[in-house]
């Protein structure tokens, strides 16, 4: 990855599981030569492993502060169009388009609100957080080299500013999972609203498998994560028929064409 692209995950997530284990190794090792009780080796090794795991796949597997690959090579064949990122944060979703598809532009939206900082770390001193995403994504793209063909909004994506039939393609990744059953359907509406007939939009989100249970550990889990069949009838309730889905490890991605 070009070394000024920096999609800004934080630490915690990419290494913090490698301080349990650097906690429950030790101990667990300490226990089994001390024969301290059993069940405490036994959770201290599951502890190890566990964080190992969860420490491997999202790194490698996931590696979100990587470049993301398109999922399918069936969405915009053509090559061109006109396509917004739903729920872009810095970039990452926005940049795979535009470096798969190099016909294309890219409207990235995000809502740029405290959830951002969240994911993204502190806001910047005297700086708004709609202008500290701005900045971030658009970085990200031009060193990339990608940026003439993006620009930047600031919007909820329940309420897109677009006119109807703006977009040739959408494509969102981790972010309508964010929302509950009824956002999720007026975003889902809102998209529809936005992309033009018969074009096609691309949705990428987390998965509630075994996968997601190593990553995130089943008390921290996202238990509210709809499966397979719930997404698609959303877009199906949407306007939307899917005519590609799969899998990726702790992901799902479902590519859909508007009515």
């Amino acid at each position: 990855m070009h070394s000024h692209i920096n999609f800004g995950y934080p630490w915690q997530i990419t290494y913090g599981y490698l301080f349990v284990t650097a906690v429950a190794l030790p101990l667990g090792l300490l226990s089994w030569h001390k024969h301290w009780p059993k069940i405490v080796s036994v959770i201290l090794a599951a502890a190890t492993l566990w964080s190992l795991a969860a420490f491997s796949l999202m790194r490698f597997a996931l590696d979100i502060n990587g470049r993301m690959p398109l999922p399918t090579e069936a969405f915009l064949r053509s090559g061109s169009g006109r396509v917004l990122d739903i729920g872009a944060g810095t970039g990452r979703s926005t940049l795979m388009v535009l470096e798969a598809r190099p016909q294309t532009t890219v409207v990235a939206l995000d809502s740029f609100s405290d959830s951002y900082v969240g994911h993204f770390g502190s806001k910047g001193t005297g700086q708004s957080i709609p202008d500290q995403g701005r900045e971030r994504l658009m970085a990200n793209l031009r060193a990339a080299g990608v940026d003439n063909r993006a620009s930047v909004e600031a919007a909820d994506m329940r309420q897109l500013p677009f006119p109807p039939a703006s977009f040739d393609g959408i494509v969102s990744a981790y972010t309508f999972e964010h929302l509950r059953r009824k956002g999720i359907e007026q975003a889902m509406a809102e998209a529809s609203r936005v992309l033009k007939p018969g074009g096609e939009f691309l949705l990428v989100v987390l998965s509630k498998d075994l996968w997601l249970t190593l990553m995130q550990g089943p008390i921290a889990m996202h238990s509210h994560l709809p499966g397979r069949d719930a997404w698609m009838q959303f877009l199906h309730d949407a306007g939307f028929q899917v005519v590609e889905d799969g899998t990726r490890p702790g992901t799902m991605y479902f590519l859909a064409r508007k009515s």
